[in-house]
């Protein structure tokens, strides 16, 4: 049987599945096919139910929650930072209102906290890895970055207005959630258990091999060093990747909630996992 699995070409994605995507490790009777998308393209994808398995944005569960159910394990979530609203000058968050800003796609978890933290904006949705330099070249006044641009801006005379995982900690004490991988209702309890097992075992491997998983990530890194390599995976490759709950879980419901209460999702979502 083939099961398809959609996840971002980034380092950190890389880590996660490296061990799957290169024969390190099999599940019986299963091959897999690994497509490589943009996250918000993901999103639309599962909006439809068109992947067995894939990595979605938090903020974009509530539209694919009735055909697919949360992995425990792979959550991208961090503690005290994440996306990273940047300008060409220093501003404060209130002249956002009257300026454009780039947004990595309107079904990101990026783009729900921008809209929690400031308001209403003016959103222009872009490719994440084309938003740093339209903020350098003024083709938008601002522009949240999300993988590995929340490292490689600071090489950049950039500023940061704010940082939206900080901000999530000092609203609410909690880590910020912001992807997560579901995976499809309809394929059943056996194989879904018989998956999610699959995809713990291919992060055991990675944190167990963490050198060849590292080179292996850093192909899909534009432009970092493998030190940084490094660092950037470690920021959205950790405990709660191993294990989302009880903390992020609970850190994933208040987000949900929050941005139901603002109207900014259709309505209220209880976050559901695979049992273990």
């Amino acid at each position: 049987m083939n099961i398809r699995i959609g996840h971002s070409p980034d380092p950190d994605d890389a880590f996660l599945f490296y061990a799957l995507t290169n024969g390190k490790l099999q599940i019986p009777g299963i091959t897999i096919s690994h497509l490589l998308e943009g996250i918000e393209q993901l999103n639309e994808r599962a909006m439809e139910g068109e992947l067995e398995m894939t990595a979605v944005s938090l903020a974009a569960y509530p539209y694919c929650a009735s055909r697919y159910i949360l992995l425990p394990t792979g959550s991208s979530v961090g503690d005290g930072y994440g996306p990273i609203l940047v300008a060409k000058k220093s501003m404060d968050l209130k002249e956002l209102a009257r300026m454009r800003v780039a947004v990595p796609g309107r079904l990101t978890t990026a783009a729900l906290l921008l809209q929690l933290a400031v308001g209403k904006v003016s959103q222009q949705v872009m490719p994440f890895d084309q938003i740093l330099p339209a903020v350098q070249e003024g083709k938008v006044d601002a522009g949240i970055l999300i993988h590995e641009g929340q490292l490689t801006y600071l090489d950049t005379d950039l500023k940061k207005v704010l940082d939206l995982g900080e901000w999530w900690k000092s609203r609410t004490g909690l880590p910020v959630p912001l992807g997560v991988n579901v995976i499809r209702r309809d394929l059943g309890p056996d194989l879904i258990r018989q998956l999610a097992d699959g995809f713990k075992r291919s992060l055991d491997y990675a944190f167990a091999h963490r050198e060849e998983a590292l080179a292996y990530a850093q192909n899909y890194s534009r432009g970092l060093d493998l030190p940084r390599t490094d660092q950037f995976v470690g920021m959205y490759v950790n405990r709660w990747s191993v294990e989302c709950r009880p903390e992020a879980a609970a850190a994933m419901q208040r987000l949900l909630d929050w941005a139901a209460q603002e109207g900014l999702i259709p309505r209220r979502v209880p976050i559901e996992f695979v049992e273990s």
